[in-house]
């Protein structure tokens, strides 16, 4: 994050408030713990002080960050208190950068969680599968008191909400696991995370589905300076774009091309309907036709360039009726005809 970047818009309070105040309380903390007044950062965020000490008050997610915003400049620490020393403006978007050249999601977390430990050895992140699911733990190295609440979810939120922009994907969680009791505001929770949250649990922990840690970073250094100026959307608002069933059906359609005849057999191969796999699809910018024509393109140059087959045979392994409909498409795919292609690439 960066101090001399544009402030979030002045909130509004036409979204829904779904943030429990005790988030807001948090931070009022961290403040007089350096001897400073929160007043000014409340009433900037248009959060009534009064209202601090009410459980079952909300603020709005717009309120929520600009007001972590207000206090990480005043603070000079994104970590907001929680930590046994501060965490310097640009701590956490160092660790996004270091996590930005890795292949997969996968290494990408598997750094992120290496470098936070750099930064402080108060938690211990780390990531780890079992049985087809994945988990991000959280472990407690020191007590965080009464900071424990905030500093865990807001740790975890910011943790999978990089996950969500590194990969370009919205990540659906099976399920959260927290070692403190259910707080007053146990309900703002089906917010917070997706899925189902289990208090009382031995670790803290985000479980998802592990395929998701296969998925390529999407991300390069251009589009960090522009996530940046918003980084905070990454804690407080959800992901809403989930890439894992596009990953899913391009891998059904290039290995197993007999559940990909039509839409019934590949959605019930994926254990959905032909309606949601056709919505999902479409709610991913992406449509079942484009991804066969995807699959088809790729298998064709790699045997136009791998193997020295007529094109007719090419034509009918990837799927074509006939010779002339697939240089027709081939062109559209490539600008070129099979053999100009071949011979290209090849010379």
């Amino acid at each position: 994050m960066n101090p001399h970047l544009p402030d979030p818009p002045r909130p509004t309070h036409t979204a829904r408030a779904e943030t429990p105040m005790a988030f807001a309380k948090a931070i009022a903390q961290a403040y007089t713990q350096r001897s400073l007044d929160p007043f000014p950062a409340l009433v900037e965020a248009q959060i009534a002080p009064e209202t601090l000490d009410h459980p079952d008050a909300r603020i709005t997610a717009l309120q929520m960050e600009w007001l972590s915003a207000t206090a990480m400049r005043a603070l000079d620490d994104e970590a907001l208190g929680w930590f046994s020393r501060r965490l310097p403006w640009g701590s956490y978007g160092m660790l996004v950068r270091a996590s930005l050249t890795a292949p997969t999601l996968g290494v990408a977390l598997q750094r992120w969680c290496r470098h936070h430990g750099l930064l402080t050895d108060d938690i211990h992140l780390q990531v780890s599968t079992e049985a087809g699911v994945a988990q991000l733990q959280l472990h407690e190295q020191r007590p965080l008191g009464t900071l424990q609440e905030f500093a865990v979810v807001s740790v975890l939120r910011n943790a999978l909400g990089v996950a969500c922009w590194l990969t370009d994907s919205r990540i659906p969680l099976v399920q959260t696991t927290l070692r403190f009791a259910p707080p007053p505001h146990a309900d703002s929770y089906r917010v917070l995370f997706d899925g189902p949250t289990q208090f009382n649990a031995p670790t803290h922990s985000l479980q998802f589905d592990a395929g998701y840690l296969s998925l390529p970073v999407r991300r390069d250094e251009a589009a960090l300076q522009r996530m940046l100026q918003r980084a905070l959307l990454l804690t407080v608002r959800p992901y809403r774009r989930d890439r894992l069933l596009v990953e899913k059906v391009r891998q059904t359609l290039a290995e197993h091309p007999e559940h990909g005849r039509n839409a019934d057999d590949l959605a019930a191969w994926l254990n959905l309907s032909a309606r949601t796999l056709h919505r999902q699809l479409k709610d991913e910018g992406a449509s079942l036709q484009q991804l066969k024509d995807a699959v088809r393109r790729d298998l064709a140059m790699d045997l136009l360039l791998r193997t020295q087959r007529p094109i007719k045979q090419i034509a009918a392994e990837v799927g074509f009726q006939n010779e002339k409909s697939f240089m027709r498409a081939f062109k559209g795919w490539a600008g070129a005809t099979p053999d100009e292609f071949r011979t290209s690439r090849q010379g």
